[in-house]
């Protein structure tokens, strides 16, 4: 272990389970809502990013007008993704509707493709660049105390993040949309005989899941750069999602930081195979968890009676 890293991969690991938790955010939001497993959430993260940058950059608008825009398109992109296919198949078997999923995925990486094209581009800067900030540990090497470096993008993005999940899980938690949203989840029949609106349910859902998505994209174009790659990073979130609870919005930060740190750890090996399989880390951990613990450390056990 290289022991005079370790504290600054820690944390930088710590840092990037922020916008992983985010990532998480946006599948879990609409499994808790609808029990539907999103495959098309990296899609929408990456139409997200890139409209933003669309409209920064091509259009000229201002960054936060620029990253309001986007998110008001993507709530709506979220609502007629819901609308025009999803609520079709009311009634479908569960695997038909995942299907429907995987297939938007596709489609909505090809429309990328088709009118944004395939060029790696540079997002503007949110935060500076230069201007890192520099903590000095207690800890001591070679007679030093061992300073960490923090770019400001990794700061603010973690702490972006994490608000995020937090006001979701309010909205979930306190809120009366919450709620009905929460309880259209558990059983879909029952919500609408007791006069609940299912498809507005449905509706709100994904367009928050858009919404959040574009969040997380923005967060990770300004310090990842943006290409077309930028939708398998929601790959990285299905460890968290299903560590910390499918139905758990708090369990995606604990699962992120999780797994942030541990890739830190593991990537602050001096053995080069030890280090080449901080990718596969998050997997790893998954499969323990779930080997333990099935439903993830804070997802609800669900016992059927017959």
């Amino acid at each position: 272990m290289n022991w005079q890293l370790l504290p600054q991969f820690v944390v930088t690991g710590l840092l990037l389970g922020g916008p992983l938790a985010l990532n998480a955010l946006g599948i879990v939001l609409i499994f808790k809502s609808t029990y539907i497993f999103n495959f098309a959430q990296g899609q929408m993260l990456l139409l997200g990013a890139l409209t933003t940058w669309w409209f920064a950059v091509v259009q000229g608008f201002p960054l936060w007008l620029a990253i309001l825009l986007a998110l008001i398109l993507s709530a709506i992109l979220g609502f007629l993704i819901e609308r025009f296919t999803l609520r079709p198949l009311t009634g479908q078997h569960l695997l038909v509707i995942i299907l429907m999923t995987l297939g938007l995925s596709q489609v909505l990486q090809g429309l990328a493709l088709l009118v944004f094209g395939s060029v790696q581009r540079n997002f503007p800067q949110i935060f500076s660049a230069v201007d890192p900030y520099k903590i000095t540990t207690p800890f001591v090497f070679n007679g030093d105390n061992i300073v960490i470096i923090l770019k400001q993008n990794l700061v603010w993005s973690f702490i972006i993040a994490i608000l995020g999940v937090l006001v979701i899980s309010a909205l979930f938690r306190f809120t009366r949309i919450g709620l009905t949203m929460r309880g259209t989840s558990e059983d879909h029949e029952l919500a609408q005989s007791i006069g609940i609106n299912i498809n507005r349910v449905f509706g709100i859902s994904w367009a928050l899941a858009g919404i959040v998505a574009t969040t997380a994209g923005v967060l990770l174009a300004t310090s990842s750069g943006l290409d077309m790659s930028l939708s398998v990073v929601v790959l990285s979130a299905f460890p968290v999602v299903l560590l910390g609870g499918l139905d758990s919005i708090p369990g995606t930060i604990v699962g992120g930081l999780i797994i942030g740190v541990s890739v830190g750890i593991v990537s602050a090996s001096k053995v080069p195979i030890v280090r080449d399989m901080a990718e596969i880390v998050p997997y790893i951990l998954l499969l323990i968890v779930l080997l333990i613990r099935p439903e993830g450390l804070f997802g609800q056990k669900r016992i059927e009676r017959i």
